[in-house]
């Protein structure tokens, strides 16, 4: 361990930065839903209204729980393979062209980077202010 580097705080600003904006868009999706369903439909999800429900499941309640630290490490790897699985969904820069077509790559790879941070989350958990820790009483958790 760096004894320079905080671990638990860095942990804790880490889960804090890497749902952020899973919470912020489940919310977005949950308060307009109609809107939602209207965008899964444009991006070709399959069953949109029910695209729809997982979406907000995933990314306000899963978003929640990991930044809470809680059930963190399951989770993270749960939430690296929905941001994968929404980079192709959602962020399919090939069928596109011009600026849009690069818009839309930046999209596509920034999820595989978010999706490698939750994986780094995983192996190293949540830290000592999380749920996780509390209900082990484990400085490691």
């Amino acid at each position: 361990m760096n004894p320079i580097l905080p671990r638990d705080p860095l942990l804790l600003a880490s889960r804090l930065l890497l749902t952020m904006l899973y919470v912020f868009m489940g919310w977005g999706k949950l308060t307009g839903f109609a809107s939602t369903v209207a965008y899964m439909t444009a991006t070709g999800a399959p069953l949109p209204y029910l695209s729809s429900i997982v979406a907000i499941l995933v990314e306000l309640g899963l978003g929640l729980l990991i930044a809470l630290g809680a059930l963190t490490s399951p989770l993270a790897i749960i939430l690296a393979l929905y941001t994968i699985v929404t980079a192709f969904i959602g962020h399919h820069y090939w069928t596109f062209s011009s600026m849009e077509r690069y818009d839309m790559w930046v999209h596509f790879y920034k999820n595989f980077s978010i999706a490698g941070g939750f994986l780094v989350l995983a192996v190293s958990g949540p830290g000592r202010f999380s749920i996780d820790a509390l209900l082990k009483n484990d400085d490691r958790a």
